[in-house]
């Protein structure tokens, strides 16, 4: 699929349009409203069907394509810095990620912040994760996948199956994900359209609430003992404020010795997955994450429970 916009259109577009609503000052009620009205831009596939579920009690949509394995499935956590975003805002990236995977994509939406503060979002993640092998699903057959804020809560909710022997996923699939919100790296620059270091400290403190410890490995998995995670796919882009703090995932997970693919996408921006469907580079971008997590549910079916000893 071609895309709509060029790319640096929509760059400008995201800094005009998105920026202004992601900052620290603007109450996060409207910030909410704002993020899910820009959804009306969002370009899906052919034949997406959307359906409302319940996961563990917290809402959810199941995204697939008419041909999509219903046997198999990718748990989503949306970013947006714990205090905004939805299974709405993320829509598009879920359409098409579901396109390129050929299963269906499941959009958690989980409890936000500074209403539920941590560990309500891991909480959340870990009933809807387990909600799924009640459904049926071998963890086999189960990869997870986030961005931004949904990332390091992928990683969040790694460390909690392990904490409770819970059978971890196939694989997981970060989008420059939010692993430190301590953000002792994080500076500004000019070639990020999207996020300012004032909003995410905003959003660190209301996620953290009272606590004082932001290098908890549940509020930031960077600092977390990463052993025995599933392989992983990061991506980053040239142009993001949270490029070190991915970097410095990617350098520890391979330490613990966990299989990562990492690439850092060329003149792209914080999660410009999002444009799925309206810039070529983003699409692109989703259907190689689609890849990843393809190859990794094909390749644990054909081992069978070779994991299960994680």
């Amino acid at each position: 699929m071609r895309g709509i916009l060029p790319r640096p259109v929509m760059r400008a577009v995201v800094r005009l349009t998105v920026r202004p609503v992601l900052g620290p000052t603007m109450p996060v009620r409207w910030q909410r409203r704002l993020a899910n009205l820009l959804n009306h831009f969002a370009v899906l596939p052919r034949g997406t069907q959307l359906v409302a579920v319940d996961l563990g009690n917290c809402p959810a949509e199941r995204v697939s394509g008419p041909s999509a394995d219903h046997d198999r499935a990718v748990l989503y956590l949306h970013g947006g810095g714990y205090t905004v975003g939805s299974a709405t805002t993320h829509r598009a990236l879920a359409a098409h990620l579901t396109a390129a995977v050929g299963v269906p994509v499941y959009v958690l939406d989980y409890r936000l912040a500074p209403e539920h503060p941590y560990p309500a979002a891991v909480d959340d993640a870990a009933a809807a994760y387990r909600a799924l092998l009640d459904a049926g699903f071998d963890p086999q057959r189960l990869t997870v996948a986030g961005d931004s804020a949904g990332g390091g809560l992928a990683l969040a909710l790694m460390l909690r199956l392990r904490e409770t022997d819970v059978p971890l996923p196939a694989a997981l699939a970060l989008i420059s994900p939010w692993v430190d919100l301590t953000l002792d790296h994080v500076r500004d620059n000019r070639r990020d359209p999207l996020l300012r270091a004032s909003w995410l400290r905003a959003c660190a403190a209301r996620y953290g609430g009272d606590r004082t410890d932001m290098r908890t490995p549940g509020i930031s998995p960077l600092y977390a003992d990463l052993i025995g995670l599933p392989p992983m796919l990061v991506h980053s882009a040239d142009d993001e404020i949270l490029l070190a703090d991915v970097e410095r995932l990617v350098e520890r997970a391979k330490a613990a010795g966990v299989p990562v693919v990492y690439r850092r996408l060329e003149r792209m921006w914080h999660v410009a997955h999002l444009h799925a469907g309206l810039v070529t580079a983003s699409t692109a971008a989703v259907r190689e994450i689609g890849a990843f997590l393809r190859r990794s549910l094909d390749h644990d079916a054909r081992m069978g429970n070779s994991h299960d000893s994680r």
